[in-house]
């Protein structure tokens, strides 16, 4: 079973000035996702900046996530580690604050052989009994989770879905084909939701839903119907600002963007910083021709 379908969204983590995570900031993003009809929210993931949060702060953003949503929707923990001993710790705990599934980022950094990616992600999944995501993000992680490799994690119990982000719609495409039907694929590239679910997928998680959940969520629900026109139309309505929202690496320009609607400060924690001029600029035009600002 799908843990969701439809969108999730890959929610940022706003921060005070001095760096500390601002949860009352948090709640309120989590509100205005939720009242955009999300089907589930990924708390601590790339876009929430785990990759600079410690043990500690990363366990307590899951867990606040977990209560403000209290089981309205599906909470997906953010979780993996280039130390599978780590990330297996990690994963217990998130389990253990309540939440409701898995995001698993390959090991970063390692660059392992798809053989060394099974075994790792069996030795990480096979301690848990929450369902878990695979999360494939080379472009990140230099580590692509091949179509076979997924068709082959796919047997084990709580390995029940992958989120494809190589951009690379040929993969994409075999990927749907040799899963077995029960396992869901989403897509982790904004801008090629609608090829990927008329392909087979699921859904979206999703950057740009940070600031435009309703629309996202309609795109994927259109989507699901089987309305690719609805779906399209509004794929292709939102790819500038998509684009906008990637002009930097995520999450500078969401985190941006999101400071300008008035729902967190600009705040980053080294080595990501606040984007150019230019980078805000492009966003404030996008958000102001979508009738944002």
């Amino acid at each position: 079973m799908a843990i969701f379908e439809g969108c999730a969204t890959a929610i940022a983590t706003p921060m005070f000035a001095d760096g500390t995570v601002d949860f009352d900031a948090y709640t309120q993003l989590i509100e205005f996702n939720l009242a955009g009809g999300v089907d589930a929210i990924v708390a601590a993931g790339t876009t929430g900046e785990a990759s600079t949060l410690d043990n500690e702060e990363h366990i307590a953003v899951v867990e606040h996530c977990v209560k403000v949503v209290n089981g309205r929707v599906p909470v997906i923990g953010g979780a993996g580690s280039n130390d599978t001993r780590h990330g297996v710790d990690l994963a217990k705990r998130i389990e253990a604050v309540g939440a409701d599934a898995l995001l698993l980022v390959t090991p970063y950094y390692n660059k392992c052989s798809q053989r060394g990616l099974v075994e790792h992600f069996k030795a990480t999944t096979r301690e848990l009994s929450i369902p878990s995501i695979l999360y494939s993000v080379p472009s990140r992680t230099g580590v692509n989770i091949l179509p076979a490799t997924a068709a082959e994690l796919a047997q084990e119990t709580n390995i029940v879905a992958i989120k494809e982000a190589t951009g690379d719609i040929s993969q994409v495409a075999e990927m749907c084909r040799v899963v077995p039907e029960d396992f869901a694929v989403y897509s982790g590239n904004d801008d090629m939701v609608v090829p990927l679910m008329s392909l087979g997928g699921k859904g979206v998680i999703s950057v740009t839903a940070n600031v435009i959940p309703a629309d996202i969520t309609a795109m994927t629900h259109y989507a699901l119907e089987g309305d690719y026109a609805n779906a399209a139309r509004i794929q292709l309505a939102t790819k500038p600002l998509t684009d906008a929202l990637f002009a930097d690496v995520n999450p500078i320009p969401v985190k941006a963007a999101l400071a300008m609607m008035g729902k967190m400060e600009m705040t980053y924690r080294l080595p990501l910083c606040a984007p150019n001029e230019a980078v805000q600029a492009r966003l404030r035009t996008e958000m102001e021709a979508y009738g944002l600002l």
